[in-house]
């Protein structure tokens, strides 16, 4: 048993390949590209342990095509060269079988390293296959990003962790040996957060620490992790548990745990920039129009941290992060557009009316574009009663600012200005 259980259970195709239904089930949109043989330069963007690099190594086997792969941990701008260069002596591409070169961790390539893949990828002498953990719209150049198909991959759900700690114990031979007894589950699969790497490492680890045919319960799985200390991952593991829980007790109005979990990636080494950029999200979907103040700050908190660096920035952190917490909340923003948008796939892209419509021309003002519309400021309070909807959707609600004594004044208004909306 040299190699690790979660490289051991690493899928040999497809048919193995356990989640992300909506880009490899039936009708997901990856797969019918793959029936096809077509292969996009593509990122795949999501947290650790969901199949990110299992995938691009089957999609390789898939289309039958010459697979080269980089860590960008330990590879710069003369590995990509090599690689590339290797490709064109080969003369693959002439063959018809363009390879595939894969990036893990793509998001710790510099600028300089991200421009050196831009060649090849817009003349097609390789296809791109990056993964990331971190947002790409931050963390890939646009030039690149703009080349490449973004897949969004999603943590486990329940049933196919449970999958996957069931074909655990029936495939691998050591495993079988320990003859385990898994009489309860739920630990492992709290613990693991989605995450599958965690939860075979998990598994693995608590058959190892436990006498044969010892049952494995909860217990038994919380005892044996609390006894072992944690330290923070600032690449996975924890990554994404702590900073949940700061975005978390922000959203509580505790300022106290939110500074103790900011400590924490603070004293792992967290990347502070990553912080900010969560703490400007929370500005905005937890804070909003209960104090619009919160988003100008946790801006600047952004532009400052980049300008200053550890150890200072933490100073900067910790003052946007107890402003937060200790604002008035209100998601009233944040759901209206989450309404917006699903009101858009539900009914489609309905006609703006035509007395808003722009008119630069005679033949649009003959066909009524712009005809009947008032112009607000020319009415008495600067408002004129007209519908900006389609008649579609009219008198529809997305903005319900709620009972916030902050946006209680907002809510006066529109409900003055509007009194057919319900607010």
């Amino acid at each position: 048993m040299s190699a690790p259980l979660a490289e051991r259970l690493r899928p040999k195709s497809f048919d193995d390949y356990i989640g992300q239904e909506e880009l490899l089930g039936k009708n997901g949109s990856l797969k019918k590209l793959l029936n096809q043989k077509i292969v996009p330069s593509m990122i795949f963007w999501g947290p650790p342990g969901v199949g990110k690099t299992t995938l691009a190594g089957l999609i390789a086997k898939e289309v039958d095509r010459p697979f080269f792969t980089l860590s960008a941990i330990n590879s710069g701008v003369k590995d990509v060269r090599e690689v590339i260069q290797k490709a064109e002596n080969q003369g693959i591409f002439a063959q018809g079988k363009t390879p595939i070169l894969f990036i893990d961790e793509i998001h710790r390539f510099s600028k300089s390293q991200q421009d050196s893949l831009l060649g090849a990828v817009e003349k097609g002498t390789i296809n791109l296959i990056g993964a990331t953990t971190e947002n790409p719209s931050f963390e890939v150049i646009s030039a690149l990003l703009s080349r490449c198909q973004v897949y969004v991959l999603k943590a486990m759900d329940k049933e196919a962790l449970d999958i996957l700690i069931d074909r655990a114990l029936e495939q691998d031979k050591w495993l079988k040996s320990k003859k385990l007894v898994l009489k309860e589950r739920q630990a492992l699969l709290r613990y693991s957060g989605g995450d599958a790497r965690k939860l075979l490492n998990t598994l693995e680890l608590v058959a190892g620490n436990i006498a044969e045919g010892e049952p494995i319960t909860n217990e038994t799985v919380e005892q044996l992790l609390r006894s072992r200390p944690s330290m923070y991952d600032k690449n996975g593991e924890q990554h994404y548990d702590i900073i949940s829980a700061l975005i978390k007790s922000i959203r509580g109005s505790d300022p106290n745990a939110a500074v103790y979990w900011l400590a924490r990636m603070i004293e792992g080494g967290e990347d502070p920039s990553f912080i900010a950029r969560r703490l400007l999200i929370s500005a905005s979907e937890d804070v909003g129009m209960a104090n619009p103040n919160a988003l100008l700050l946790a801006n600047t908190t952004f532009d400052a941290v980049k300008k200053i660096g550890w150890p200072e920035s933490r100073i900067i952190l910790s003052q946007c992060t107890v402003y937060l917490a200790t604002s008035s909340k209100s998601n009233a923003s944040y759901e209206a557009i989450g309404k917006a948008q699903a009101l858009i796939k539900e009914t489609g892209d309905l006609p703006v009316p035509l007395h808003i419509r722009n008119a630069p021309t005679k033949l649009m003002k003959e066909l009524g574009y712009g005809a009947d519309y008032k112009y607000s400021h020319a009415h008495e309070g600067n408002f004129a009663d007209q519908e900006y909807l389609p008649k579609e959707v009219s008198s529809t609600t997305l903005y319900n600012p709620g009972n916030n004594p902050k946006e209680s004044g907002i809510r006066q208004w529109l409900q003055k200005l509007w009194p057919k909306y319900k607010y």
